[in-house]
């Protein structure tokens, strides 16, 4: 037989769930984002670790206009050293220009989109500084869409122009 609590306890419990739900605030969501920007990022390395580069656009979601671009390279790094850096470039650019806008998500990396939508957890010790940095720079509104490589070839196009000795800064 469960003893009795020590302390008077009130409020609903977990059992009671019609209460619960009632006691609950509604969550403050404020406004609704003005603007809606696509981030596509991609990373890759020759070799793994290899000399590995990064790829990153941001692109206006009603229009489709590409905003900001960046491929560089990151020296000799483990690939997915260089899709978190492609992420951390996008969440940057669009961030830039506009830090209030709704944002989709769209790589190629299951793991990184995984991981940032908090469904897999992050592992490796050397991967949790490029994590935090993503997740500090991650709008309000997110959404995280995994996309086949077919569909990611304007990031990494940059990818492998940067790699290629073409670099491309972003604006």
């Amino acid at each position: 037989m469960p003893r009795a609590p020590r302390l008077p306890q009130g409020g609903p419990s977990i059992f009671d769930f019609d209460e619960v739900e009632q006691a609950l605030p509604e969550p403050d969501e404020g406004p609704a984002p003005s603007r809606s920007l696509v981030v596509e990022a991609d990373g890759g390395s020759r070799g793994n670790p290899g000399p590995a580069a990064y790829g990153a656009l941001v692109r206006d979601a009603a229009t489709g206009e590409v905003l900001n671009s960046e491929g560089l390279t990151l020296g000799v790094a483990t690939n997915n050293v260089a899709e978190y850096s492609a992420l951390v470039a996008g969440l940057e650019m669009a961030r830039a220009l506009d830090p209030d806008a709704a944002l989709d998500v769209r790589m190629d990396s299951r793991l990184v989109i995984e991981q940032m939508a908090g469904r897999w957890k992050v592992k490796h010790p050397a991967m949790k500084p490029l994590v935090a940095k993503a997740q500090l720079l991650k709008p309000a509104v997110v959404t995280w869409t995994w996309v086949p490589r077919e569909q990611n070839k304007a990031a990494d196009a940059l990818v492998n122009a940067a790699l290629d000795g073409h670099p491309r800064p972003r604006n």
